[in-house]
């Protein structure tokens, strides 16, 4: 895994639930959650563009390889294997993710190591709703949505829907107005995103700040990285965890 060599592998285990993450720098925490196929060289360099930024940044790898590109085949053999997992719940609607649990106590675990105002989470893609129920732990103060994916857009309920129990909703609502904003990006253009900004600007208002990029695309952070997308993510996460300088 060349992409991590310069990260420190750990192992946290919560919620009857284990997996490894990858830490590196110094500053301020962001959990940067990776989309399918997996923790990809794009991923990890992104990470390292968060480091470089002054931030510590942890990488939980929660399926597909690490640090290599994709054996041919992964990524529709990864696709399938979520599609009936429990924990990723890529077709349900109304549903949080059962790893919720999991990763708000490594947001935790994150925060005491880092210390700061609280700690950053980019979710990507079919991980891109786990910010949001991340969020509903205060330690999670800069919550970003990149081109959040799932529940897929099958059906006009899962295109506006945003993988959270409706209990989360009201907590994520209620987060959001007390003065917690969300950040999310995306290809205007990407189909995957279904109408889930349209529910987010209708429930949390000024609260839901959106970045919609002109031109084709769906990996907004890596695959499809774009400046305005990278630059709108790094402004968030300086004013929410660096108040003082961002």
């Amino acid at each position: 895994m060349p992409a991590l060599s310069a990260w420190d592998r750990r192992r946290h285990e919560a919620d009857d639930h284990a997996f490894d993450v990858y830490w590196r720098g110094a500053g301020p925490g962001v959990v940067v959650i990776h989309e399918s196929p997996g923790l990809t060289p794009e991923v990890v360099a992104f990470g390292d563009d968060l480091v470089v930024a002054g931030f510590t940044v942890v990488l939980p790898h929660l399926f597909g390889s690490a640090g290599v590109e994709p054996r041919p085949g992964e990524a529709a053999a990864v696709l399938a294997r979520l599609c009936v997992s429990r924990e990723f719940a890529l077709l349900a609607a109304g549903r949080t993710t059962p790893l919720a649990g999991w990763l708000r106590s490594l947001a935790r675990s994150v925060h005491e190591s880092a210390g700061g105002p609280g700690v950053g989470v980019v979710g990507m893609c079919v991980t891109g709703g786990f910010a949001l129920a991340m969020m509903i732990d205060p330690v999670v103060v800069a919550p970003v949505l990149a081109q959040p994916a799932t529940p897929l857009p099958v059906g006009a309920a899962r295109a506006a829907g945003l993988g959270l129990s409706q209990d989360d909703v009201s907590q994520v609502v209620a987060r959001v107005a007390a003065g917690c904003p969300v950040l999310g990006v995306r290809y205007r253009s990407d189909w995957s995103t279904g109408t889930r900004f349209e529910t987010l600007r209708r429930l949390l208002g000024d609260g839901f700040i959106a970045v919609e990029l002109e031109g084709r695309g769906h990996a907004t952070l890596t695959a499809d990285r774009h400046p305005e997308a990278i630059a709108a993510v790094r402004r968030f996460l300086s004013r929410r965890l660096r108040p003082a300088t961002g």
